[in-house]
């Protein structure tokens, strides 16, 4: 600490004692947090990996200085809950200075702006916990905007005051509404002992943040200025990244990060219990964990990533309960519960999955198979001993298109909704077993060199030759989105769904001990970095990146497109395209797919299911567009009792039309039987195309030639 103090020079000195004036007033927060030496080396080691190996060669300069000082505040406070807006100018004199801190000066600022929204921070819990004092008042008519992501900064402590008196407000009415009273009863905590705990919990989690920390999320907003999917992690984090990010080790089979006082979740593992069981969705926001069938749950708003994590994890077979607020929920909806039976993500569990749909007209019985592929798995080690079975995405698919082929099928579903990609290599032998041979992929590094990944077994036989489509929604992405591109760009097959999530970027990994002396590595290391070095290109030319794969026939979907996806991301790398690459393409199927759009709008309107998921997706855009929610109870319970009634409604509306019995209650509702409308819609459509098909390949009818009058046919 002495040598980083030393190194503090009179520049840095100057700049705090010319700024002074401009900080305002602060509380005393907990220890000084201050750069360490590793960190200044690690900032010049990471500056020049970006200089020389980024897609983009981006230049750190001052123009980047100012986009990382805006994602800097906005991962800091992005609901602007905490921050003033004299802390906003405040740090504005450092809006050109970010390059030079993290090329060659102390990152002493850096710190120093953390400590500002560190006190922020413990000012508004302090100011929380004493509204604890007082029951709230429920009955008054008010609302409260839970999102502020673009309000103005509030210019007063006063301002902020009233903002957290409606956020602690909202924080009890939830529990109000789970049927939790003020003070508890005998023998559990009432919603203000939780509150007062959730509280008292973040503020101790600001007082826990290290240097690394600091470091971290700082290095996360730089590397996210240059596009998403750079990053940059701490040592403890690069060690606990697989056990964290994945729950590999006995957990539920979740990817999950931190979003503001909360653990979101951002992805669902193939194969792993929360896969298998299906409730628990992507941007879902974890609350609460519980152990075992009944034990009681620990609210974990305000945890650490790393200690929710550890709270999910537990031995294997064993039950865990989660307490979520899901991603789809209206505002103000109570959280659901979610049972799931801890367990290894193993690989056969990971694997594609086939199945029959059968579907009856014209006067038969049609048969499309399924096969569900939910990521691009290989197993390397297996190979890599000389294991002749090891398991592949493409080798399982070969082997269930042939047992569907020998059951009968008259066309093919390849799903990959959900599906967020896998082994680039897995995704062009995949697309091999569709297309007789040719290109697949191409690639463009940093330095403009174009490669061409080909299929990788061009003399073998197409797999299946018959009517295909692949299913994909937002969630679909990277490999699944080469595979898609390719069918659609040979024209093998039709897409089906809702445009691809536009993830269409190469990453490398760098870890930076080896590229540092060991006596600066130390015992704690350097952490690593993920940096984008290539863009993936259709065989058209055209990048799948921002924009990702437009469907052939657009199918409706309750994941917002205007929510989730890269286009949604300001740093993403634009869409552009290259030279096409030749090859063989099939018939068009233009005019295939105009007739197939005419049948499936028909069909659609006279299908209850179809008609059903249609009010669904309504009833959640409407929800999606308020920011604001009542804070009076009874308002509350009228908005849910109608959202149940109105689901209700629905879901009878549709028994009716299929001429099945009524519920009287939601709660008779088993979520199991309810329709994959998009997956039969799909197989709708692949039943269409081979019925044209059959129609294209009967013989034409040789036409009698009838005698003009007066004329005899020899």
């Amino acid at each position: 600490m002495i040598n980083t103090q030393i190194r503090r020079s009179h520049w840095f000195a100057g700049l705090l004692l010319a700024s002074f004036a401009a900080l305002p007033a602060l509380a005393t927060t907990s220890a000084e947090l201050v750069p360490e030496r590793r960190h200044e080396e690690i900032g010049q080691m990471v500056t020049q990996f970006i200089q020389r190996s980024h897609y983009n060669h981006i230049a750190v300069n001052d123009s980047l200085s100012s986009r990382v000082l805006d994602r800097y505040i906005e991962s800091l406070d992005s609901n602007r809950m905490y921050l003033l807006q004299s802390d906003i100018e405040y740090f504005e004199q450092y809006r050109n200075d970010l390059d030079d801190f993290v090329k060659n000066k102390p990152l002493d600022p850096v710190f120093d702006m953390f400590q500002i929204y560190r006190t922020r921070v413990r000012e508004r819990y302090e100011h929380a916990l004493v509204l604890l004092d007082e029951e709230p008042d429920f009955t008054i008519d008010e609302s409260y905007q839970f999102d502020r992501s673009e309000a103005p900064w509030a210019t007063t402590s006063e301002e902020l005051d009233e903002i957290w008196r409606q956020r602690v407000k909202n924080d009890a009415l939830r529990h109000a509404l789970n049927d939790k009273s003020w003070h508890g009863d005998e023998g559990e905590d009432g919603a203000r002992a939780v509150l007062e705990k959730r509280y008292k919990r973040l503020l101790r989690r600001m007082d826990q943040v290290n240097a690394d920390d600091v470091f971290e999320g700082f290095m996360n907003a730089f590397a996210h200025t240059l596009d998403p999917h750079s990053s940059y992690l701490s040592p403890r984090n690069s060690e606990e990244y697989r056990i964290q990010m994945s729950l590999s080790y006995f957990g539920i089979g979740a990817s999950l990060q931190p979003d503001e006082d909360y653990v979101k979740v951002i992805g669902i593992i193939p194969g792993g219990p929360a896969a298998i069981d299906g409730k628990l969705k992507p941007n879902d926001l974890i609350t609460g964990v519980a152990e075992g069938e009944d034990g009681e749950f620990i609210d974990v708003v305000g945890w650490r990533l790393d200690d929710v994590v550890d709270k999910i994890r537990g031995p294997a077979d064993t039950v865990v309960r989660l307490q979520v607020i899901p991603s789809d929920a209206l505002p103000g909806s109570s959280e659901r519960i979610i049972a799931l039976t801890r367990g290894q993500v193993k690989l056969e569990e990971q694997a594609a999955k086939s199945e029959i749909i059968t579907l009856p007209s014209e006067g038969r019985e049609w048969r499309i198979g399924v096969i569900e592929v939910p990521s691009f798995y290989r197993d390397y080690r297996a190979l890599s001993n000389g294991d002749k079975n090891y398991t592949s995405t493409t080798r399982d698919v070969k082997r269930l298109i042939t047992e569907l082929e020998e059951q009968g099928i008259d066309g093919l579903v390849m799903d990959l909704r959900g599906n967020g990609g896998g082994h680039l290599t897995e995704a062009t032998a995949l697309s091999g077993l569709f297309i007789d041979n040719g290109p697949v992929v191409q690639l463009r590094n940093a330095n403009g060199r174009i490669s061409r990944l080909d299929d990788p077994d061009p003399v073998a036989r197409v797999a299946y030759s018959g009517p295909l489509a692949v299913l994909v929604d937002r969630f679909s992405a990277s490999a699944s989105e080469i595979f898609a591109a390719a069918i659609q760009d040979y024209a093998r097959g039709v897409i089906i769904g809702q445009q691809t999530f536009g993830k269409g970027t190469v990453q490398n990994l760098y870890s930076l001990d080896q590229y540092m002396s060991p006596e600066l590595v130390g015992d704690k290391g350097l952490g690593q970095l993920t940096l984008t070095i290539g863009k993936y290109y259709r065989v058209t030319g055209e990048s799948t990146q921002h924009r990702g794969v437009d469907p052939d026939i657009a199918l409706p979907s309750a994941i917002d497109a205007e929510q989730v996806g890269e286009s949604v991301r300001d740093s993403a790398l634009p869409w552009d395209t290259i030279q096409t690459t030749r090859f063989r393409a099939g018939e068009p199927l233009d005019t295939t797919i105009q007739s197939l759009t005419v049948s499936h709008g028909e069909r659609s309107k006279a299908d209850p299911n179809y008609q059903w998921l249609l009010g669904g997706i309504r009833e959640f855009e409407e929800a999606r567009a308020r920011d604001t929610v009542s804070l009076n109870i009874e308002t509350r319970l009228s908005e849910r009792q109608d959202e149940m009634d109105r689901r209700l409604a629905r879901e009878n509306d549709r028994r009716a039309a299929l001429d099945l019995d009524p519920l009287e209650s939601l709660e008779d509702l088993n979520e199991e039987d309810l329709p994959d409308v998009l997956l039969d819609q799909a197989a709708g459509i692949v039943r269409d195309m081979a019925e044209l098909r059959e129609v294209d390949a009967r013989p034409a009818r040789t036409a009698q030639v009838l005698p003009e009058k007066g004329e005899k046919l020899p």
